[in-house]
């Protein structure tokens, strides 16, 4: 079955030049890229993504990190993937979130580190499972950013219609 999956080129990843690397490891799924886009992180942005996380004691650190507070680099890539089992197609490339648990051969165990804080810079984020993609991919995209539909839609009146999710 097609899944859309969401993934980050995380700060840390950007910060050093890896979105080449990781985006050529990605293409091994044989995926497409139906989306795509530079974003500055917002708190709100960064709080809503990991809201799952809030109760955790690294959850500030864990916000800095995405937002690039921890970087000097206030973006991330974010992409969305779609395609047969994308996100354990996708998943299984990254690699376990721990770096130093992830196969030597994953992106994360090739390319992130623990940070003497116990911060996991991991250089990607990929969906954990269906609802968490479609969670995601809402809060990041809109439906006009998306080359293809991927959930409802509606269109809202304000000074010109647009798309939103319904």
């Amino acid at each position: 079955m097609n899944q859309p999956v969401l993934i980050l080129i995380k700060p840390d990843g950007l910060k050093k030049s890896l979105t080449g690397n990781i985006l050529t490891r990605l293409s091994e799924t044989k995926l497409e890229i139906v989306a795509a886009k530079m974003v500055r992180v917002s708190q709100d942005l960064a709080h809503n993504h990991y809201i799952h996380l809030k109760d955790k004691p690294f959850f500030g650190e864990l916000i800095k990190y995405l937002r690039g507070e921890l970087h000097d680099r206030r973006k991330v890539m974010a992409l969305i993937y779609y395609g047969e089992d994308a996100i354990n197609k996708c998943r299984q490339l990254a690699g376990a979130t721990n770096p130093e648990e992830a196969e030597s051969t994953s992106i994360r165990g090739s390319y992130g580190r623990i940070t003497t804080a116990g911060v996991y810079e991991n250089v990607i984020h990929v969906s954990s499972n269906p609802d968490e993609a479609e969670r995601e991919i809402k809060l990041w995209f809109g439906p006009d950013e998306i080359i293809v539909d991927l959930f409802p839609t509606k269109n809202i009146e304000k000074t010109k219609k647009i798309a939103a999710w319904a």
